[in-house]
């Protein structure tokens, strides 16, 4: 019943300064978002060798085994979206069970390395947005793979809720807005009766206020602004302006060369605009 969930996938991934020195971090996700999974990991793996005690090397590790299930299942295909049989009522999705051991694996190394860092009292800002990252992509899991959607929206309400408290501190940290996009943006889809329902447990569900936070992590995010632009360009199909969202996966594609589901994407949504 709610994939609201579906993003905010560490959505404060640059809420500190990362270590001068050193780019395993941007080489990890460049990596992940061209779909060389092997070498996301290694190049998390060689952060966490050298910062061993920040708990955002494991939280992105964990982030690298969700989106590899999220290609295996082609969760981020536009066609899986542009239904409302596909988007809001899909059956539960056949997990891997040893990716998923990773996946908890990490998000519990993260969860250790911040308790801890909370306990020594060392950089907390730190510690509350890894926690926030890993609570993010658990939900996504269990709303996209699992179809566990009341667990999952309880976990992003709590995500949002500090992710804000954060923000709130610096509103510069642009990647922060993307949790409180998703969530508007994918229950704005719900008829009104579901949406007052969602309101009522502390949800928001604002389409327009959902679009606005999406695009400023697409204009000036860091980690997550190419995630922000592939669920933009799931909403502009979803509003049947396929030239939008031939744009954008246009500019993924030339981003990321080696990520084939941008280069399809192109061809169907260019073709479903000039064929």
């Amino acid at each position: 019943m709610i994939l609201a969930v579906f993003a905010c996938l560490g959505f404060f991934a640059s809420a500190t300064p990362t270590p001068a020195g050193t780019n395993q971090l941007d080489d990890g996700y460049r990596a992940m978002y061209n779909l060389d999974f092997g070498g996301a990991h290694e190049a998390f793996a060689g952060w966490e060798r050298q910062q061993p005690a920040d708990p955002f090397g494991p939280a992105s590790d964990a982030a690298a085994y969700l989106f590899s299930e999220f290609e295996r299942l082609k969760v981020l295909r536009s066609e899986f979206f542009a239904q409302d049989k596909s988007f809001l009522g899909a059956p539960k999705l056949k997990a891997d069970p040893a990716v998923k051991a990773l996946f908890e694996n990490a998000l519990n190394r993260s969860h250790s390395l911040s308790e801890e860092m909370l306990k020594q009292g060392k950089t907390p800002e730190r510690a509350m947005f890894a926690s926030v990252v890993c609570m993010a992509l658990r939900a996504d899991y269990l709303a996209m793979i699992e179809k566990e959607n009341w667990q999952a929206l309880n976990e992003i309400k709590d995500a949002r809720t500090r992710a804000e408290a954060l923000m709130a501190k610096d509103p510069s940290l642009k990647d922060g807005y993307l949790s409180v996009g998703v969530e508007n943006y994918l229950l704005s889809q719900k008829g009104a009766p579901v949406r007052m329902f969602l309101r009522l447990t502390g949800a928001q569900t604002d389409k327009a206020t959902g679009i606005q936070k999406l695009k400023i992590v697409a204009a000036e995010g860091h980690y997550f602004k190419p995630y922000a632009k592939i669920l933009l360009a799931i909403a502009a199909v979803r509003d049947n302006d396929r030239a939008g969202a031939a744009q954008l996966m246009t500019d993924l594609a030339h981003e990321f060369p080696g990520n084939g589901l941008f280069k399809d994407e192109v061809k169907k949504l260019t073709c479903s605009v000039n064929c």
